[in-house]
Parts: structure tokens; C-alpha cells; sequence
């Protein structure tokens, strides 16, 4: 029996999808309609990238011991809804005239607020929906989900913005959050649920000592962290480069986006044969290593023939993107008992998504003192180094990651 019989994880898979492709359109149409339609400098366009991911280091910590006291999936369905409610307001002011780089700011800010949240109880919830000897295929699959939105997404929104303009565009998102939404109502699993009422501060702490405490998860933290730090750095000149230097449409954009779906494909075929072949071990550091050279490629991109070196660094980052993230995510839900598993996430979040923030504050800063292509190339250097944490430590040659005895089912 495949895991899509099963009622509940059909439900939430059916959810992801619907959430995966309306995060897609939305991660190409806010910056777009900070930048088109408002004429955003390169510092408000990574301000704008900095608040979208500023709340998980405001308040991921907190995020982790409170999902942890609650039903995770009455979390995601608040979220889901609240995401609707507060994404709807920049069509709407953008009908009305009244829409500023403030609001998207404001936007950003409660989305982010909201997305915490939903991240939290989202990866914390399928080691209660399936085995642990299926988490593996498990999140192959929602990931197998988010590279299908990765492809089909952003040059669907793409050509949405360009015919609709960027803030009209949002509404798919809208309705995605919301549709998502409602197949997660669909699942009836008895859902485990802590005890609650204890101490929060301490809670806290029970979380970062599990993940610092861990000789594994520390590495894979680091790695992590240094990786989207220089990722969150490249990305938004990566966007100023292909709309304002060299001037390609909304949908042409899309299209380019669109091949790291179709390298997440990839990745999510191969991730069973790497680990057998290569052990997972192995493969967490080759899946960041590999792709984080071509990006040193991308500043010599011109509206020409060297597109092509921009396609080809999209690609390869989604392959090495699903592989990384199927075999970390696997191997956190597994090693964590069910008690810990929102703290434990939450704090992983807080520690790798915490670094997103800064990587956007700085790549406005440097965008407006050096330029966007060197910009670029800064990130690059910097993202090659990130596999180092994982090289050197014992997951460089483990052939299987250990799990722990203490995960209760």
C-alpha cells in the first residue's frame, strides 16, 4: 500500500500541494511587485526579503514550545487561513491606489509571523501521521510536491503577473493558503499532544540543549545556516539582475525559476540510490557542495546565449536542494522523540532560518555600495563553503544516520 492510500497523509499531501504552488507564485510576485510596480531601489528589495524570514528569529524559539502544547494541525489550519486573510490585502490596496513598499513590509512581516508557525507543526506532523521507516518516502514525497510547484509555479506565475501585474497575481496564493486550509480539515488521525502548562523559557531550553547537545544536528545546523545565509544574499540581485540589467519579462523569469523544479525532480529520483550507493552521510555534503560552485557563474550572464549559465545553476541547485533537504529532515524527525519535535524543528529553524534575515539586509546593503553582480559573486564564494561543517565531522563517511531509540510512537 502506498503512502497516498492513507487517507490522513493524502490529506495533508493535498494541502502541501496546494500551499507549495501558491508559495511558489508568491516567492516571485512580492519582490516583483516591490520592483515593477513600485519601483523598489535594491536596499528596500532585500529589506522586503529580510522581513519575510525576520520572524523566525524574533520568535522561533517561543513558535517551537508553543506548537509543542498544542494540535499541530489546528495550527496549520489557522495559519493557513491567517496567510489568506493578510496576502489579500496588497491586491486589494493595489485596486484601491493606496498600496506602498510599507505595507509589503508590514505584509511580509505577518506572513512570516504565520509561516513560522505553519513550518513548526507542519514538519513536526508527519512522524505522527506515518512510521518512521517511512519518513523517508514520506517527505520524498512532499518534496517530490514542492519541486512539481517549483516547476510548474513560477513560470505560471510568471505569465499571471505578466497579464494580471504582479499584486493581482497574489490572489492564486490566496487561494492556495486557503484550499490548503481545507484538506487539512479532511484528516481524522487522533493527534498526540504535549502536556502543556509548563514552564515556557524552560521548554525553550529543552529544545536548543536537544539540538545543541547533538553531535549530529550541530553539524547539519551549521551547514544549513551557512548555506541560506549566502543563498538569502544572492537571491534577490539575482532577481534585480534578470528584471533590471537584463530586462527579461515576468513570464521569461518564471521559465528560468521554473528548472529547479525540474532539477528537484531529479533529486527526489536519485536520493534512494545516493544514500544506498554513496551512504547519507555522504550525500548531505556532496548534495551542498556540488551545485555551490556554478553560482560563481551567474554574474556572467548577459540577455544572450549565457542565460544558459543562469538555467544551468538553477537546475543544479534544485537537485542538490531536494537531496540535502529529504536526507537532513529525515534523519532530525527520526533522531527526535515526538515530545521534543516542535522544539527541536523550531530551533533548527531558528538557527538556519535565522540567518536569512541578515543574508537580505546585506545583500541590499551591497547591492547599492558594489552592485548587484558582485554582489553575486560575494555569495557565491561564501556558499561554497558551507558543505565544510558536514566534511568535517563523523557524517563525512556514515553510510546510515543513527536514529534514536527514545522516539516514542
Amino acid at each position: 500500500m502506498t503512502l497516498l492510500r492513507d487517507r490522513n497523509f493524502r490529506g495533508l499531501f493535498l494541502a502541501d500541494t496546494a500551499s507549495q504552488a501558491g508559495a511558489q507564485i508568491l516567492n516571485l510576485a512580492m519582490p516583483l511587485v516591490a520592483v515593477t510596480a513600485l519601483h523598489a531601489s535594491a536596499f528596500e528589495v532585500g529589506v522586503l526579503a529580510m522581513c519575510q524570514t525576520l520572524a523566525f528569529v524574533v520568535i522561533g524559539l517561543p513558535a517551537g514550545a508553543i506548537v509543542d502544547r498544542l494540535a499541530r494541525r489546528r495550527v496549520m489550519v489557522v495559519c493557513d487561513w491567517g496567510r489568506a486573510a493578510v496576502l489579500a490585502s496588497v491586491p486589494a490596496a493595489w485596486w484601491l491606489g493606496v498600496l506602498t513598499v510599507y505595507q509589503l513590509y508590514a505584509v511580509a512581516l505577518v506572513l512570516g509571523v504565520f509561516t513560522v508557525f505553519f513550518d513548526v507543526a507542519y514538519q513536526s506532523y508527519l512522524p505522527h501521521l506515518v512510521e518512521r521507516d517511512q519518513l523517508v518516502r514520506g517527505n520524498a514525497s512532499l518534496e517530490v510536491v514542492r519541486t512539481v510547484a517549483q516547476l510548474g509555479g513560477p513560470s505560471a506565475g510568471g505569465y499571471l503577473i505578466q497579464f494580471l501585474t504582479a499584486p493581482f497575481a497574489l490572489v492564486a496564493t490566496v487561494l492556495g493558503f486557503a484550499w490548503s486550509a481545507l484538506c487539512l480539515g479532511t484528516i481524522r488521525k487522533p493527534e498526540f499532544r504535549g502536556a502543556g502548562g509548563g514552564h515556557l523559557g524552560r521548554e525553550i531550553m529543552e529544545g536548543l540543549r536537544f539540538v545543541l547537545g547533538h553531535r549530529l544536528l550541530r553539524r547539519i545546523a551549521g551547514c544549513t545556516a551557512t548555506s541560506n545565509l549566502f543563498a538569502a544574499m544572492a537571491q534577490p540581485m539575482v532577481l534585480l539582475l534578470l528584471a533590471r540589467e537584463l530586462g527579461l519579462g515576468a513570464g521569461a523569469i518564471g521559465l528560468l525559476t521554473a528548472l529547479g523544479g525540474i532539477g528537484g525532480l531529479l533529486g527526489a529520483w536519485l536520493i534512494g540510490r545516493l544514500a544506498v550507493r554513496l551512504g547519507q552521510g555522504p550525500t548531505l555534503w556532496l548534495a551542498i557542495l556540488v551545485p555551490a560552485p556554478l553560482l560563481l557563474l551567474v554574474p556572467l550572464a548577459q540577455a544572450d546565449w549565457r542565460l544558459a549559465l543562469v538555467a544551468l545553476q538553477e537546475f543544479a541547485l534544485g537537485v542538490g536542494v531536494v537531496v540535502y533537504n529529504v536526507t537532513q529532515l529525515s534523519f532530525r524527525q527520526a533522531a527526535t522523540p515526538d515530545a521534543l519535535l516542535g522544539r527541536m524543528n523550531a530551533t533548527m529553524r531558528f538557527m538556519v532560518w535565522g540567518t536569512l534575515p541578515l543574508g537580505a539586509l546585506l545583500s541590499g546593503v551591497l547591492g547599492e555600495t558594489i552592485g548587484v553582480r558582485a554582489t553575486i559573486l560575494v555569495a557565491a564564494v561564501g556558499g561554497c563553503l558551507a558543505f565544510l561543517w558536514v566534511f568535517a565531522s563523523p557524517l563525512r563517511t556514515m553510510g546510515v544516520l543513527p536514529v534514536s531509540s527514545r522516539t516514542r510512537r
